[in-house]
């Protein structure tokens, strides 16, 4: 079977879902038995997602090859349960470094450089390189943003001049939004017309429209969207708010947007997908036996998406613990000595967040030695783990001035510093550990329990490492390395085997967990927080 390309735009406003209607298609083809991937293209100029503040842009995802990309690659790799790569996520910013590098190196022997046709044929290129990569029978392409906006201009020209040289092998999706106003009580067709319209003057006539709504869409509206933006009354579908967003599969399936998919391919399928385990997953997250309340402390609490993998991960440890994992986000620096108490004695555990930077490490600190004190199950992910390190060695081996380098480089304890070799390296991203490293676990850790393995491999994102010119003084004290990264020497995981549960990892386990395949470490660290519960 050739490779077939899917696209999803997006209309009216932003933040519809077009990643997870993506994830959610590429899951039903899956389940179907075809072989699917799914690209991002990002149309803002940065190169990737790693320089940019979460704030500006939630969670820098990362993958198996070390790729920093858009947190919505998260979401395809937890509905698929196939790993993405550098590939998988494209940025203008990479379009153009790409040409603009090949100009200078003479690749296109003094022809003037124009968006039509070397930036077009680059995306195109982008495109097909990652269809050809695996063999795929589905390419599904989400395009970011907003249909009109004007720096998605050379995307949308890619896709019409790709569509003409692909017939019968392109279907475009168009997700927009049907409002409800309430002064009316009625639901409004006419943004999505206005939508459409736009990508029609782009050059583009979308197969299926997805209406993104708070209510359900009649038969009579369906027809008028039909009507009004040239497709088929059945390619008008809706997709209805969820109370997961693992509902969406489901609602996809019911809708039938896989079978019309098909259809406008004229690809014949008579195998149903097989979604029991799927089913399954959504009955035990509905309903729960048990439940759990875990502090998670960081420093972009107000905004959810700065750990939406985190988050998600303790979606699927949860539901295979049966139970539901109330997530309290604790902003570190709102503690201090005088109140974390206040905040944190009422938590069944807690885990501290991954991140860069001086905001907010001593509220984390403060909350890290309040875990270990009082015998609460803690989690320490990447800065977490360190941060644990830290307060570790100015508390009981009584360093008082113990510290990073990168938050103090005159420390007298530097017990987290950079590596010899990355001091020598210029340039924001040079210096950083990217993608997956191995790891070796110590039998009868409480890593090793989780993992049931000897040998893992786990994604980092992050510049500084344990001391090891500290490491026999933490050992002898009772701070124990339990995973090491054996040919570089690197502390990955510290574990207290005195305490309950109490675990530091330096890479960031949250990027490999999927429905189909829940983190162990996160499983057993939820198991901690119910034993503990239990307790009380």
């Amino acid at each position: 079977m050739e490779t077939h390309y899917i696209f999803v735009t997006g209309g009216v406003a932003s933040s519809l879902g077009k990643g997870i209607i993506s994830a959610s298609l590429a899951n039903l083809l899956i389940a179907r038995g075809y072989r699917v991937t799914i690209q991002k293209l990002d149309p803002y100029i940065n190169v990737d997602p790693g320089t940019l503040n979460p704030y500006e842009h939630g969670e820098c995802y990362v993958t198996e090859d070390g790729a920093e990309t858009d947190l919505d690659l998260g979401h395809y790799e937890r509905f698929t349960n196939i790993p993405t790569s550098q590939k998988n996520n494209v940025t203008t910013g990479r379009i153009y470094l790409d040409v603009i590098t090949k100009e200078r190196q003479g690749y296109f022997l003094g022809q003037t450089v124009q968006v039509i046709p070397h930036i077009t044929d680059e995306i195109q290129n982008s495109i097909k390189a990652l269809g050809n990569t695996g063999n795929f029978d589905f390419v599904i392409i989400e395009i970011g943003g907003t249909v009109g906006d004007i720096e998605s201009l050379p995307f949308i020209e890619a896709v019409r001049q790709l569509r003409w040289g692909n017939a019968g092998r392109t279907v475009i999706i168009h997700l927009t939004l049907v409002p409800f106003l309430a002064a009316t009580k009625e639901l409004k067709t006419k943004p999505t017309q206005h939508s459409v319209k736009t990508l029609l003057e782009q050059g583009l006539q979308p197969d299926i429209i997805v209406c993104r709504t708070e209510h359900d869409i009649n038969e009579s509206l369906r027809k008028k969207i039909a009507l009004f933006c040239n497709v088929e009354p059945q390619s008008v579908l809706q997709s209805i708010d969820a109370k997961s967003i693992y509902d969406v599969p489901i609602l996809m399936y019911k809708e039938g947007l896989d079978r019309e998919v098909l259809r406008k391919m004229n690809i014949v399928c008579d195998k149903e997908p097989n979604l029991d385990y799927w089913k399954e997953f959504l009955r035990k997250l509905e309903y729960p036996k048990h439940s759990v309340t875990i502090g998670l402390i960081g420093k972009y609490v107000e905004l959810n998406d700065a750990y939406k993998s985190i988050i998600e991960s303790f979606t699927h440890a949860g539901v295979a613990n049966e139970c539901k994992v109330k997530i309290e986000l604790i902003h570190s620096e709102h503690i201090n000595e005088e109140n974390y108490q206040q905040q944190l004695e009422h938590l069944d555990a807690i885990l501290v967040a991954p991140g860069f930077g001086t905001r907010g490490i001593e509220g984390k600190i403060i909350a890290i030695k309040y875990a270990r004190v009082n015998n609460i199950p803690f989690l320490g992910i990447c800065l977490g783990m360190q941060c644990a390190v830290i307060e570790f060695a100015r508390n009981v081996l009584k360093w008082k001035d113990a510290h990073s380098t990168e938050i103090n480089p005159d420390t007298p304890y530097p017990v987290i510093d950079m590596m010899e070799k990355q001091k020598k390296i210029s340039g924001m991203g040079g210096t950083m550990r990217l993608g997956a490293y191995p790891c070796a676990l110590k039998k009868g850790s409480k890593a090793f329990t989780a993992y049931q393995n000897e040998n893992i491999r786990e994604r980092h994102r992050h510049r500084y490492e344990f001391n090891n010119n500290y490491l026999a003084d933490f050992e002898k004290a009772g701070l124990v390395a339990t995973g090491i990264n054996k040919s570089q020497n690197l502390v990955e995981i510290i574990e207290l085997p005195s305490h309950f549960w109490f675990v530091g990892v330096q890479f960031h386990p949250e990027y490999k967990s999927t429905v189909m395949k829940n983190h162990p470490l996160f499983v057993v660290f939820v198991k901690a927080a119910m034993q503990y519960k239990s307790g009380k």
